[in-house]
């Protein structure tokens, strides 16, 4: 008999809600805004670190090589001789005088 009432009970409880299904109703007014929280504390400073270590030194450059000794010019031909000059023009033979006559006084 118990399982009668309890079959029954479930039988009423589903059969009633299945009449009354409305849609749901309007939002209700928002809330009101909570309390700001206290300020945290703040934080401690950390340690300065430690130095650090000083670098090497660095290695000195190698010395270039010396450069090869340049080769010596060649010496320059001996010109050639000039020309000889043409002879000149023989000049003009000179006019021979001419008769001069005196004539005496008169």
């Amino acid at each position: 008999m118990k399982y009668a009432h309890l079959i029954a009970a479930t039988l009423m409880s589903l059969g009633l809600s299945a009449c009354f299904s409305l849609p749901p109703g309007p939002a209700g007014p928002q809330g009101a805004t909570g309390d700001t929280g206290a300020q945290g504390r703040t934080g401690y400073t950390g340690a300065t670190g430690n130095t650090g270590n000083t670098g090497n030194v660095g290695a000195t450059g190698y010395t270039g090589a010396t450069g090869a000794t340049g080769v010596t010019g060649a010496t320059g031909y001996t010109g050639e001789t000039g020309a000889t000059g043409n002879t000149g023009n023989t000049g003009s033979t000179g006019k021979t005088g001419g008769t001069t006559v005196i004539v005496p006084a008169r």
